[in-house]
């Protein structure tokens, strides 16, 4: 059974919770408590039975989107990042016409109160407006449930209806978490397990599918209900692991919530998302999340960067919970769990030799021979490594299949993807952060004869405090640079790009040229590079669009220098 033919079985949350008194104990708990507060609390103008049958209301689905409501369906109202009391009330005006019933994260009297009451300036709805506010609630055509803490249960529940009517045996699930590195490791698990002979998927910023097979998605963590019947639709594939990228934001809103991740890890942290994140500090603790067992029951193993400066965040919360906690580095004074020894990188991949500290001859040295571009691939190598062998108990097997496995690894596309050429050497990658690119250009400066050339920009509409810092990494990291537009958005590229140039002195300006068309910015650097130059196209990686004013339209970095290089006869 799919999920789409789902659509037509009922349920009610009576049957939900006696379906799960002993397979998910603190879910029953919950919806039984869900109901017993909504009776005392919301439902005080009406009768109470009337609020206890909302328990053995038939329904469909849930939903999160008013707009793919139908009818019979529930609607879970959550709170908006950006808070809009009048549309929050649209969307359960409209939701309450057709639904079973409503779950509102929201206290609906304060809701329509606000609403009411848009004009007022205090926090505190007025008298009238609540009176008001009950009268509207008790004739809407459904019930509506305050739910304040859904997301606590919310992907439970979700996953609870999928099983309810066709139970399927879940994935295991691989959660990666930190600014760089998450598409890449997580592709790397997949392709670990698969060329293991395990069955395996992903999901995150690169598409959500089985290798091969992937669908692009629009966020890196989607939402409660896009992530749980991903999960399911996993599970009726029959695939046995799921490598997953735990962004801050879907961390942070518990979209993740009811995931079975068994291992997490931490890449690292480096300066992104201050847009929606306070600080740095908040940023980590978002991030944290991931390995708090009481976010995440199934945790068993913590597999931590320590060579990042905020990795003490993550190996407190792993240790207080109790987990396995093996760290990796590339740093070989350290005594790291998993260490890179030796680290020989070329423009073909890298060599490296493996140690590990688990007491066993023939795990704790192994050479390895990466395709991967990037020194800082190698980290993300054995991260990927870390995790695999974390599913496996016999170690010493499990790392000496994995070392010949790993030569048959591809990187994830639009990371160090390099596109072929008769001369020079073209990248495109999906650096984005001033951390990210100075990496990037770090790895590749040591390979480079000629000059080594970065073309990039910033996005619109998020960090504006990025923009220099983005500058001046390439500035410190390239040669040449070409400042150009990425995803503007709302903005104007020509203010995001004098943002970028603020603090940049005459030296700097003489190496940069400024070209707010991406296409053409491509095209002048594939024309002005010469024979032995490297040229990284940085920021969009995998991205097929650019966004201008709301619109998407097509446009793929790698198909755009290809056809630079084709015209400039470079193929």
């Amino acid at each position: 059974m799919t999920i789409s033919s789902l659509d037509s079985a009922t349920v009610t949350l009576q049957q939900l919770i006696d379906a799960n008194k002993s397979q998910q104990q603190k879910l029953a708990e919950q919806l039984t408590a869900m109901i017993e507060t909504s009776i005392q609390k919301v439902f005080k103008q009406a009768e109470s039975e009337q609020a206890q049958s909302t328990a053995h209301i038939p329904f469909q689905q849930f939903r999160l989107d008013s707009r793919q409501l139908e009818a019979n369906d529930v609607f879970i109202l959550l709170k908006s990042q950006t808070a809009n009391p009048q549309k929050s009330r649209n969307y359960l005006l409209q939701a309450a016409e057709q639904a079973a019933f409503i779950l509102s994260e929201i206290d609906p009297i304060v809701l329509l109160s606000e609403a009411d009451n848009s004009s007022n300036t205090t926090n505190e709805p007025q008298t009238d407006s609540i009176a008001n506010a009950q009268q509207q609630l008790a004739a809407l055509s459904c019930h509506v449930l305050y739910v304040p803490n859904i997301r606590d249960f919310l992907g439970s529940l979700i996953q609870a209806r999928l099983q309810y009517q066709q139970p399927v045996t879940l994935p295991t699930v691989v959660a990666v978490t930190g600014t760089n590195g998450k598409t890449t490791i997580s592709q790397l698990v997949a392709q670990l397990t698969q060329l293991m002979g395990q069955s395996s998927a992903v999901m995150g910023t690169a598409g959500n599918g089985r290798l091969g097979a992937l669908v692009q998605a629009s966020h890196t963590t989607g939402d409660a209900l896009a992530v749980q019947q991903f999960l399911y639709k996993m599970g009726t594939e029959q695939a046995e692991i799921l490598a997953l990228e735990a962004s801050s934001h879907g961390l942070d809103q518990q979209r993740l919530q009811g995931m079975p991740v068994t291992v997490a890890i931490y890449t690292n942290l480096s300066r992104d998302h201050l847009d929606y994140h306070a600080d740095m500090a908040e940023y980590a603790a978002a991030k944290a999340k991931l390995f708090d067992k009481a976010h995440f029951p199934d945790l068993t193993h913590a597999i931590i960067n320590i060579d990042d400066e905020h990795a003490h965040v993550m190996l407190d919360t792993a240790n207080a919970s109790d987990l396995t906690v093996w760290t990796y580095s590339l740093d070989s004074s350290k005594s790291a769990t998993f260490v890179a020894a030796d680290i020989s990188p070329s423009l073909q991949g890298v060599k490296i030799n493996l140690r590990t500290n688990f007491g066993d001859e023939k795990a704790d040295n192994i050479e390895i021979i990466s395709p991967l571009l990037g020194r800082f691939n190698v980290a993300n190598l054995l991260a990927a490594i870390a995790a695999v062998v974390a599913l496996d108990v016999d170690l010493a097997i499990n790392i000496e299949r994995i070392a010949p496995a790993v030569a048959q690894l591809q990187g994830a596309v639009g990371r160090m993807q390099r596109v072929p050429s008769n001369d020079g050497c073209f990248i495109v990658d999906y650096a984005h952060t001033p951390d990210a690119l100075s990496q990037v250009l770090a790895s590749l400066k040591t390979h480079c004869k000629g000059q080594l050339w970065a073309v990039f920009g910033c996005g619109g509409d998020r960090d504006a405090g990025k923009r220099p810092l983005m500058a001046q990494a390439g500035l410190a990291g390239a040669d040449q640079v070409v400042l150009t537009a990425d995803n503007p958005r709302t903005e104007d590229p020509n203010v995001i790009l004098q943002d970028m140039q603020a603090g940049m002195t005459a030296e700097q300006y003489q190496r940069t040229h400024i070209e707010p068309a991406r296409q053409t910015a491509i095209e002048y650097a594939v024309s002005h590079s010469g024979l032995d130059d490297i040229v990284v196209i940085a920021g969009k990686g995998h991205e097929t669009y650019q966004e201008i004013n709301n619109v998407r339209y097509d446009f793929d970095d790698s198909v755009v220098l290809q056809q630079a290089l084709n015209q400039a006869g470079r193929v």
